[in-house]
């Protein structure tokens, strides 16, 4: 059980291995939450082909092929800013480098089925490139046949195109799911789901990895850009402004409620945040009928959603140091003999 989505993707990189050697299968839930991106997705591959030397939409395609773990992380930007030069380099041009190579390629390879396929392919051929499995091919599948029907008597990609961007901007594409408790719980499977998701579910064995301070519970956080204004964030200042004004209206009747002052309503803010990371730890905590097995590793990376969990390089030099959440104290206090040091791993039987 993790806190980001990022910390699940990790793992399920980490547990490749599970299935060939003990048959035992890695069910990663957050790749559900992803089915409603799809037609945003290929929308964007498509724009990319039919317009390839667009830095923009060369950009989009690069950004979702970095998403998707498909080329290594690097500047888009300067791929993006001359596009012929990084599709097409001529014998003057400097030799590229591995990971623009490898982006060259994948663009390159989807340029050469804009040659070979029939545009009504071109959806199906996206998944694949994009390495959908399972209900995200079914999802594929849903929504080339729906543009299939649509540009009945006018078909080609602009059409095509044109019908998908209709989709994207005025309503949510239904994907086609398959999701049920059970199978968040099947037997020979290691689920890796987030807290907010596992509100409701159980387990023999819950595992709860990555329990940094700077997680849970976290501190509130100001952007450099953002500084100008004071220390503290605006859109965090509004929002406990207005649940003080609503609060304050509809629990004391008070129509003149004393609204706090930036500083003050950013304080306020942090502890709630507080608060609602401990309630989401204890509902995660609780999940648990047999075992909970709670960890802090000495070392995490600065931020996950810019941490690579991938099998190649060294990513050592990502990590940094790192507090254990303050609850793995508070327990070894109370649980002594379950707890190893210096690690702040914590074993709890029930």
């Amino acid at each position: 059980m993790v806190r980001e989505n990022r910390q699940g993707h990790f793992l399920a990189e980490q547990f490749e291995h599970l299935y060939k050697e003990h048959n035992i299968k890695v069910y990663e839930v957050s790749e559900s939450d992803r089915y409603s991106k799809i037609p945003q997705e290929i929308l964007k591959l498509l724009q990319f082909i039919d317009r390839p030397h667009s830095p923009d939409n060369l950009k989009a395609a690069l950004e979702i092929l970095e998403q998707r773990d498909l080329i290594p992380a690097q500047d888009l930007n300067a791929l993006a800013t001359y596009p012929e030069q990084f599709l097409y380099p001529g014998p003057l041009h400097l030799p590229q480098k591995p990971p623009v190579e490898q982006a060259r390629r994948y663009c390159c390879n989807l340029l050469r089925a804009r040659l070979e396929l029939p545009h009504y392919q071109l959806i199906p051929f996206l998944g694949m490139t994009l390495k959908y499995t399972g209900s995200e091919l079914a999802t594929v599948q849903k929504l080339s046949e729906r543009i299939d029907r649509e540009i009945i008597g006018n078909s080609s990609l602009k059409s095509a195109i044109a019908i998908l961007n209709e989709i994207v901007s005025s309503e949510r594409f239904e994907a086609v799911e398959e999701e049920t408790d059970d199978l968040y719980t099947r037997p020979r499977y290691l689920t890796i789901i987030t807290m907010h998701k596992a509100k409701g579910l159980d387990w023999d064995y819950v595992f709860i990895p990555f329990l940094h301070e700077d997680v849970i519970p976290g501190k509130p956080w100001v952007p450099t850009s953002s500084k100008f204004l004071g220390d503290f964030t605006l859109s965090e200042v509004a929002r406990a402004q207005i649940r003080t004004a609503v609060h304050s209206h509809y629990l004391h009747q008070n129509p003149f409620p004393l609204i706090p002052q930036p500083l003050e309503a950013w304080e306020e803010a942090g502890k709630l945040k507080k608060a609602e990371e401990f309630r989401l730890l204890y509902v995660a905590m609780t999940r648990a009928k047999r075992l909970l097995w709670m960890s802090a590793e000495a070392k995490g990376p600065f931020r996950w959603n810019t941490f690579r969990g991938d099998n190649k390089g060294d990513r050592t030099s990502n990590l940094q140091e790192k507090k254990a959440c303050p609850i793995l104290y508070a327990l070894m206090q109370q649980f002594p003999e379950s707890v190893m040091l210096p690690e702040s791993v914590m074993q709890m039987p029930f």
